[in-house]
């Protein structure tokens, strides 16, 4: 991750197993180190079913979706949003994959997103945390992670993590990662 004056941190929740399963969207919008806008969504998904696991992590039911729009109307209104911007996720492995998923499951063809990942950064400029987890990481940065497991809540937090971690590291630090 660069030094980026504008971006966006992204978090999904998922009702199940299955990466296409996303049942909320979060996200935050930064710029200039502020977050200046956010978007969040409940997403019936696919397949609509929800596993008492995912259930317990995030307290959303098959109940909570059953009206709510399907990824391709939500994301047409997210797209306009976050068009040009690189987003920036905690654990981007699952939420890249959440992504593509779920444009494919709707046979939609997926833009070129270009993700970083906090979780990574975290690793690499704060190793003496006992863990990496997004709310351990978001309280070592100054941001309370208040509701974990709510999209936006999430996609906050990770905007937080991002924002602090720029300030602190030179672009120099920031590209390497990038360059290898």
């Amino acid at each position: 991750m660069v030094n980026m004056e504008r971006f966006a941190a992204i978090d999904f929740e998922t009702a199940n197993g299955k990466r296409s399963s996303v049942c909320s969207v979060g996200i935050a919008i930064v710029e200039d180190g502020k977050i200046i806008d956010n978007l969040y969504s409940l997403i019936r998904p696919r397949p609509h079913y929800y596993t008492s696991w995912t259930t317990a992590i995030h307290h959303l039911t098959y109940k909570d979706t059953m009206d709510a729009p399907e990824f391709p109307e939500v994301w047409e209104g997210i797209a306009p949003h976050i068009d040009g911007l690189p987003l920036v996720a905690h654990n981007s492995v699952f939420d890249e994959s959440c992504l593509k998923a779920a444009f494919q499951m709707h046979d939609l063809a997926y833009p070129k997103y270009r993700f970083h990942c906090t979780c990574r950064l975290a690793r690499k400029f704060y190793p003496f945390l006992f863990n990496h987890k997004l709310n351990t990481v978001s309280e070592y940065c100054g941001y309370p992670l208040l509701n974990h497991h709510h999209a936006l809540a999430d996609a906050e937090a990770c905007a937080h993590i991002a924002i602090r971690i720029m300030e602190e590291q030179s672009v120099e630090e920031l590209e390497s990662l990038y360059t290898k």
